[in-house]
């Protein structure tokens, strides 16, 4: 009942003209381009950034939010939303990963400590999100125990999601095995630092706001 409760009051707020404001959480495992992928939409919608992003996992380890963005479609109509970029979700957090990339043993323990902590956050906004996008490295394998959990939380909330197959860009891609890992969903590829495919995402963006 209260599934069919929201959905109708999505469709009419629709029906208005399309403008609403909802939480979008980017979720998915450590370096898949979440950071990457809200600095984009930040930057074609509010023209400023909304993160650091690295090539070390675990840069972002609290969940940023940045308000009141506003998409346009074709067609005219505006879909405002609040854009929750979370910390990477992962099932291990290895303190020497970190000294591999570098880190002194003091900074590298602080970091997974920080990184276990921004997991834990993540998995309690799932709670918060009204829809969700889970962001997934084109050239991973995408049968991951991480990327099973995730999308398994997020099926058992009944939350609308969208698959966004990140870094297409790279030879190494294989899109197609994203789609065939995950066919109950959309999925839709682009290259978050080079902009590719986003205008097709924005406009998927208005189909999953009605879900």
């Amino acid at each position: 009942m209260l599934k069919k409760i929201r959905t109708f009051l999505k469709n009419y707020l629709w029906f208005l003209g399309g403008r609403r404001n909802f939480k979008l959480g980017l979720y998915g495992p450590p370096n898949s381009g979440k950071t990457t992928l809200a600095n984009t939409i930040c930057k074609d919608w509010l023209g400023e950034e909304m993160g650091s992003a690295s090539h070390v996992p675990h840069e972002t380890r609290e969940v940023v939010v940045k308000e009141k963005i506003t998409i346009k479609s074709k067609d005219g109509k505006e879909l405002l939303f609040n854009l929750v970029d979370t910390p990477g979700i992962a099932t291990k957090i290895d303190y020497e990963d970190f000294l591999k990339a570098g880190m002194s043993v003091k900074k590298a323990k602080k970091r997974a400590r920080e990184a276990t902590k921004g997991v834990i956050e993540s998995i309690k906004w799932l709670d918060d999100v009204d829809t969700v996008l889970v962001v997934l490295d084109a050239t991973q394998d995408p049968y991951s125990q991480v990327n099973v959990t995730i999308i398994g939380n997020l099926a058992a909330r009944d939350i609308p999601v969208m698959i966004v197959a990140n870094k297409v860009d790279l030879k190494r891609a294989k899109l197609k095995k994203i789609q065939a890992a995950f066919p109950q969903y959309d999925v839709v590829g682009v290259s978050a630092k080079y902009g590719k495919n986003l205008d097709q995402l924005y406009e998927k963006l208005f189909e999953l706001s009605r879900k």
